[in-house]
């Protein structure tokens, strides 16, 4: 018998250590009693080991989830009782005594190994014993990998980590800022950034060539899917730099990730570059999944003396789908249910019969030029289905078409799972107008630099565009970028166009206001976001998977109680009463 003390992790004892004494420490994950022989499995963050014991009452007091330390003697299981599902299967560990380090209740909220099936309102709000679970618990290990291996990409590439504050001021950047009250200045307030947005381009003007971090950034919006109240970016910036400098990186920076970190297929670089406008038009987003073949085209002049009233002064756009005309009615009404479940009053189609004839609900409304007009631009064959949708507005038939487009490469499986189709969507508008305020606003970032420069304020406000752009990875936004606009005349300008004056500028951005004046050099970035990446790379359905502690879809966290109410006492330190 070797007789070697050693202490060990669970998961990585071998063979090499039968007949070793060792020393190991866990949570018990299982006990069983097979009359007169107790088992126990142990698990720590390296895997799962078998202790097994002859005494009947050594684990009496033992509960599940408990955390303990013990003593025994490794040795080589009976060749019938091999489990071949975990790295420690062939041997086990003989004890006859046990240290209760942590002793855990007789009922668990749910059972760990079945954590990721129950409600999430329990798993967060126990988010402590569910990343005890394998699958919760490697995920945030990998996120820890993956930020590891960003940060050597941006060191290989002569990038500068700096920190910028977490308290700051608050501006107006589009989303709205989540407010601390500061104590010491009466009714002055503290904002957590949006996103570290004027700190980067001030490092610019600092003499920083190359500027990153790994930043925090907050939103006081609604959760979604793949959005929290507090999120983190691979944010980014290069001096003297142009939109093709910014997106080569970020394209090195996806590619490599994506590559590293998983086996499905990536886009090769350089990544496809769509303007706006024909994103829009071609997918109804501007987040095209490029592994839906589907394409939308406009087919609003092919109708424009129609008597079929629902197009009359309408947008048309069209879908057309080869060889499904064959498909049964039933699944024809599944999607006419699904177009209806989204707020259209219906969805027209017509089918391309064998005989080359038409059919479908809306074939007899057609004149026999539209037939021939809408069979030359649809390219539509035998067996082809080409779908209608029409809204008198052109915002609300683009969002409808889009649906339907990923409504159908769903029902027809032509999205493949085993691929990342990145794409660049530029060529954004820099303005865009608010139905409800009755004006022109930022459409994206108000710092972005319209192409043509100040010339470029003197055509139409809605035909303005800027050197702004977004990566865009199967459906999900992954980076907003653009040329930062460094001339303080033309930002001015901007903000002009959209009701804020000189002064307000100076007292909103008094910073870049001041520090614009003493020599900017043109500078441009953007900023991957590290969530959805890791959402993606995981094929985790929202980000709350992917993160430590994340708040429920609401916005709230059971776990610690936020937010909460604060005491009198609190309130009058910083000035404020609750109205």
């Amino acid at each position: 018998m070797k007789n070697i003390y050693r202490n060990k992790y669970c998961g990585l004892i071998t063979e090499s250590d039968i007949d070793s004494t060792v020393k190991v420490a866990g949570w018990v994950e299982n006990i069983r009693d097979h009359g007169g022989v107790i088992f126990v499995d142990l698990r720590d963050e390296t895997g799962i080991v078998q202790i097994v014991s002859n005494d009947d009452h050594i684990f009496d007091d033992l509960t599940k989830e408990s955390t303990i330390s013990l003593e025994g003697i490794v040795r080589l299981r009976d060749e019938d009782n091999y489990n071949p599902k975990i790295s420690t299967g062939t041997i086990e560990i003989l004890t006859n005594k046990f240290d209760m380090l942590g002793k855990a209740k007789n009922e668990l909220p749910f059972e760990i190994i079945t954590s990721t099936n129950v409600n999430e309102e329990i798993r967060l709000k126990y988010r402590y014993l569910d990343m005890r679970n394998k699958k919760v618990h490697d995920n945030i290990k990998f996120r820890s990998e993956v930020l590891k291996f960003l940060r050597s990409k941006m060191d290989s590439l002569n990038f500068t980590e700096v920190q910028t504050p977490i308290l700051t001021a608050s501006s107006p950047e589009g989303a709205r800022d989540f407010i601390v009250p500061s104590r010491k200045f009466h009714g002055k307030f503290y904002a957590l950034p949006q996103a570290p947005q004027i700190f980067k381009e001030l490092l610019m003007v600092g003499g920083f060539d190359k500027y990153y971090q790994i930043a925090p950034c907050f939103r006081d919006e609604d959760c979604r899917s793949d959005r929290v109240l507090e999120f983190y970016q691979l944010d980014f910036e290069l001096g003297f730099a142009t939109e093709d400098d910014v997106i080569e990186i970020g394209e090195e920076v996806f590619y490599d990730t994506f590559k590293y970190f998983s086996d499905k297929e990536v886009s090769s670089r350089p990544f496809r570059r769509i303007p706006y406008k024909e994103a829009l038009l071609k997918y109804g987003t501007d987040k095209p999944d490029l592994r839906n073949p589907l394409e939308i085209i406009d087919l609003t002049s092919e109708f424009a003396n129609t008597t079929f009233k629902p197009f009359q002064n309408s947008i048309i756009r069209g879908i057309k789908v080869d060889d499904i005309a064959s498909k049964s009615n039933s699944w024809f009404n599944e999607l006419v249910d699904y177009a209806s479940s989204i707020g259209m009053p219906g969805i027209g189609y017509i089918s391309v019969m064998e005989d080359n004839s038409f059919k479908g609900p809306i074939d007899k409304f057609l004149t026999d030029e539209e037939r021939s007009n809408l069979i030359k631009k649809a390219d539509l064959k035998k067996n082809s289905v080409l779908f209608f949708i029409a809204n008198k507005k052109e915002k609300i038939v683009t969002n409808f078409a889009g649906m339907i487009r990923t409504e159908l490469g769903k029902k027809l499986n032509l999205i493949d799972p085993n691929k990342f189709e990145f794409c660049v969507v530029n060529d954004m508008p820099l303005f865009e107008y608010d139905e409800e305020e009755k004006k022109y606003t930022f459409a994206h970032n108000p710092f972005s630099m319209p192409k043509g420069g100040i010339e470029a304020f003197n055509q139409d406000i809605e035909n303005i565009l800027g050197y702004q752009f977004d990566f865009v990875c199967n459906g999900f936004e992954m980076s907003s970028g653009a040329v930062r606009n460094h001339d303080l005349k033309c930002l001015l300008k901007g903000f002009n166009l959209v009701g804020y004056d000189e002064e307000v500028v100076k007292n909103k951005f008094k910073s870049l206001y001041t520090a614009f004046q003493y020599g900017v050099p043109p500078h441009a970035g953007m900023a991957p976001g590290i969530d959805r990446i890791i959402m993606l790379l995981k094929d985790e359905p929202n980000l709350r998977e992917i993160i430590a502690f994340p708040p429920n879809v609401s916005g709230i966290d059971n776990m610690m109680g936020s937010p909460s109410e604060v005491t009198e006492q609190q309130l009058r330190e910083v000035h404020i009463k609750i109205r």
